[in-house]
């Protein structure tokens, strides 16, 4: 008996699950706005619940409308793209030498992306920073 009391206030309280989808199609590289995606009554296994923590986010890959939003399928937006040029800082003391690059990855702050120091012709690796450019030694 106790178990049906149970059921019966716990069973009304059950909420249907919401998941995330693309509401219209969306190209590789486009940063997710709040017209780009929208919740749906539906519980899609491995699809994101959540609207806020995707907005602002790119897309990695193709997103059809209708298509369940899932975690791999979104990034932090990219800072450096492939082939730019970009700045390379490095930094040791109150010493700042700075020379124009080539990016080999693209990649979003706080990421490590390899560029090619034009000047040398060495291949380095650096910290993307929040301006685009790339810390490749000393303290940032």
């Amino acid at each position: 008996m106790l178990f049906r009391v149970l059921a019966l206030l716990i069973l009304p309280m059950a909420a249907q699950a919401e998941s995330l989808v693309a509401a219209r199609t969306l190209p590789a590289g486009s940063v997710l706005g709040k017209g780009d995606i929208m919740l749906v009554d539906a519980e899609i296994p491995g699809a994101l619940t959540d609207l806020e923590p995707a907005l602002g986010q790119q897309t990695r890959i193709a997103l059809y409308a209708g298509r369940p939003l899932h975690a791999s399928d979104i990034a932090a937006p990219a800072l450096v793209e492939r082939n730019a040029t970009i700045t390379l800082v490095y930094r040791a003391g109150g010493l700042t030498i700075t020379a124009e690059g080539r990016a080999l990855d693209r990649a979003a702050e706080g990421e490590v992306a390899r560029a090619l120091n034009l000047s040398s012709k060495s291949t380095v690796s650096g910290l993307v920073a929040a301006d685009g450019t790339i810390i490749v030694g000393g303290s940032p």
